[in-house]
């Protein structure tokens, strides 16, 4: 069997298995966030942090329970680093230095995983488990309850309240994420992956020298790492290396684990609002765009580009032979559409419209299918500014999911969509401003420009992957990286719960002749082309002089 052959046949069983779970997962995520029951493990944890379960918020009190919540977790975290020595399981690593213990806390934190560092050097097995993979469970969780939150928005009428941020977030850890981590480090366990809490092995190499192998509890925080979007690796090569993604059965189990989550919450939103088909309208812009975006990037990887390339069949540089041109096509692609950053090989290494592909994915602002909540979220702000102009086309007020999208409305989304691109041109702009960001630059030209773009487009949506030729350890870096991280995901938190409450104190309207059906094949092109022209609009000039002048050159 060839490569491209093993690699449709791959593609097909996850489509298949992505389909299996979609419904049972779905239905359980919408029972999960509107069950008037509480565990009694969850009533425990309301009682610890003092919180009424049965009362609940505006959006202007969600939304500070959500960024109070996350500030803790910022200093916890940060300080977690900074007093590494002392708390044990340090392996001797020591103090983590404090500018990168601040880009780390506010990486973990938002999702985003961005790692500055070394991992094997730097983190102790202690800070790794109880600040790190934390994290990854919490930040996951943050966004599911902001999804649902949005949710609620569209569901409730004459209503100004939209949940608890306290009990969706548990809800989120206690019944969804925590299981589903559980039975995955298991699974990966069994499978060969790595979980041990000693520092390293020492092994003899083919010269005699000794060497240590660094050892981690790998299968725990790899499992939360995809089915939490998180993506940060404990180990550097992230799951490029054999002892976090051992074998292609273990490749293909990730992929499907970063993947889960944000497709069956398509489901989730269609139970919720009381129509699947509004949530199967979502998945198929969802889908087409990371099918086509899997294509441009297969293709291109597939095509070599250079002597070496020509020599080997294929661009195999920085591509794990165990893996191969599909898997590694197929990882990327489902890395950077969700906004996951993790890796299975180097995209630094990848051609110039391969990178380019990986980098476009995120510049669609990561709703393909996106994030843990965050994908949802933005997607359904996408599909608001959709009806808007498709409103301004017919000269009708705009509906959508029985809400009128008024000037309140627009201007939230428009506060979302704009967010991203502005941090995304100015953070890179800057950067390329600065004399000191050359030496810091694996390469020179339009690729240089590429990693520093990519860079900035990775932290502010949240990704955490990277082109690795950029060295981004001194200040500056540290701190503008940590600011798009920051700003990047509380900007548009607040944009769409200022959204949510504004729809949810709506009364609802019932559809009319000329409403705009929504749950059609037509309003998924409508979705996908909104997607499209706004990415083309903002980017294009910056990819002119970056991925699509380096592959054109």
């Amino acid at each position: 069997m060839s490569a491209t052959t093993a690699g449709l046949v791959q593609l097909a069983v996850l489509l298949l298995a992505l389909a299996v779970a979609w419904r049972p997962l779905g239905d359980w995520m919408a029972l999960v966030f509107t069950d008037a029951r509480h565990w009694r493990v969850e009533r425990g944890i309301y009682r610890l942090v003092r919180v009424d379960p049965d009362s609940e918020q505006r959006w202007t009190t969600y939304a500070v329970a959500v960024l109070a919540f996350s500030f803790v977790g910022v200093v916890l975290l940060y300080l977690l680093q900074r007093l590494q020595a002392v708390l044990g399981a340090d392996l001797g690593r020591g103090a983590v230095p404090p500018a990168v213990a601040f880009n780390t806390a506010v990486s973990f934190v938002t999702n985003t995983n961005w790692q500055s560092y070394v991992p094997e050097t730097t983190m102790g097995h202690f800070v790794a488990m109880a600040g790190l993979t934390v994290q990854n469970f919490l930040s996951a969780a943050v966004g599911l309850a902001i999804a649902v939150a949005v949710v609620r928005g569209f569901v409730r009428s004459g209503s100004d309240r939209l949940g608890n941020a306290w009990v969706d977030i548990t809800r989120g850890c206690v019944r969804i994420l925590l299981p589903l981590a559980a039975v995955g480090a298991i699974v990966l366990v069994a499978l060969g992956t790595v979980m041990s809490l000693k520092a390293g092995i020492a092994v003899t190499g083919p010269d005699g020298k000794a060497s240590t192998i660094a050892l981690a509890p790998v299968a725990s925080q790899e499992s939360i790492k995809e089915l939490g979007t998180n993506g940060g690796g404990i180990l550097n090569a992230n799951s490029a290396h054999p002892f976090e993604n051992p074998t292609g059965l273990t490749d293909f189990l990730e992929i499907f684990f970063l993947l889960l989550v944000p497709v069956a919450l398509t489901r989730t939103f269609g139970r919720m609002v009381g129509s699947v088909r509004q949530g199967v309208t979502l998945l198929g812009v969802m889908a087409s765009l990371w099918g086509l975006m899997l294509a441009v990037i297969w293709v291109a990887e597939a095509h070599p580009t250079g002597p070496a390339a020509v020599a080997a069949g294929a661009n195999l540089e920085g591509k794990e032979v165990r893996f191969g041109i599909p898997s590694s096509a197929l990882f990327a692609d489902s890395t950077t559409g969700t906004s996951t950053g993790a890796v299975n090989s180097l995209h630094d290494s990848f051609s110039a419209f391969g990178g380019g592909g990986a980098l476009l994915n995120m510049l669609f602002s990561e709703m393909t299918p996106g994030g843990v909540g965050t994908g949802l979220y933005s997607i359904l702000v996408i599909a608001v500014v959709a009806v808007f102009l498709a409103g301004l086309m017919v000269g009708r007020t705009p509906e959508y999911l029985g809400k009128k999208i008024g000037r309140r409305e627009v201007t939230c989304a428009a506060v979302v969509v704009l967010a991203m691109p502005a941090l995304v041109l100015l953070g890179t702009g800057l950067a390329v401003a600065l004399p000191s960001t050359g030496d810091a630059l694996g390469n020179s030209g339009a690729h240089g420009l590429s990693e520093v773009f990519y860079a900035f487009a990775s932290a502010t949506n949240n990704n955490g992957s990277a082109f690795g030729g950029l060295t981004v350890t001194d200040g500056f870096f540290q701190t503008a990286l940590g600011v798009c991280m920051l700003l990047g995901r509380f900007v548009p938190i607040l944009a769409v719960l200022a959204l949510a409450g504004s729809l949810g104190r709506q009364p609802r309207v019932e559809p009319g002749p000329g409403t705009l059906a929504t749950g059609t094949p037509l309003f998924t092109v409508l979705v996908a082309g909104t997607v499209v022209l706004v990415a083309a609009i903002t980017f294009f000039p910056a990819l002119a002089l970056s991925p699509l002048a380096e592959g054109l050159s």
